[in-house]
């Protein structure tokens, strides 16, 4: 098992073995029964590896989706500063066409 590691020369055979097998498995049966063959298999090895599977799935679900922060955001303030902003820019404008005439 000490050979068995990523950038190893095994470990290069065996991910070639297996994408072989797998666009065999693709061409002879097609690639919704592959692809519905690796699921079964995914969750084959999840009810047969994972001990605690409600907290792996609890872990899982949060590193995916995290917590969400709540903020009230004050609608009026961010109004008033995007008008105060626009109208800044737009005297800005009509001041540069008055010098530039």
């Amino acid at each position: 098992m000490k050979h068995f590691h990523r950038g190893s020369p095994v470990f290069g055979l065996f991910l070639g073995l297996l994408l072989a097998l797998l666009g065999a498995l693709v061409m002879t049966i097609g690639f919704w029964k592959t692809l519905i063959l690796a699921l079964l298999f995914c969750v084959g090895y999840f009810l047969g590896a994972v001990e605690n599977k409600s907290r792996f799935l609890k872990d899982t679900v949060n590193r995916v989706i995290p917590e969400k922060k709540e903020e009230n955001i004050d609608f009026r303030a961010e109004l008033a500063k995007e008008q105060e902003a626009r109208y800044a820019a737009a005297a800005g404008e009509n001041g540069k066409e008055e010098d530039g005439e």
